[in-house]
């Protein structure tokens, strides 16, 4: 439990997740609303991006020899 490349690819998968999720929100228009203010569908397309750029980012890493 102790290897990188499982760290990697568990946060490879999780920033996946995420990327499907503002995926989503971005096809179904879904208001997400924080107390009194409602984040703004731009915000999203930023997010889908990073977690997107990360996931793929952390993926090769994984997949990089030499590290465990």
């Amino acid at each position: 439990m102790n290897s990188p490349t499982t760290g990697l690819r568990v946060a490879s998968v999780l920033f996946g997740i995420f990327a499907i999720g503002h995926l989503l929100r971005l096809i179904t228009h879904a208001q997400v609303t924080v107390g009194t203010h409602t984040i703004p569908m731009g915000l999203s397309w930023v997010a889908l991006i990073v977690a997107a750029i990360l996931c793929i980012w952390m993926w090769r890493l994984s997949n990089l020899r030499g590290i465990a």
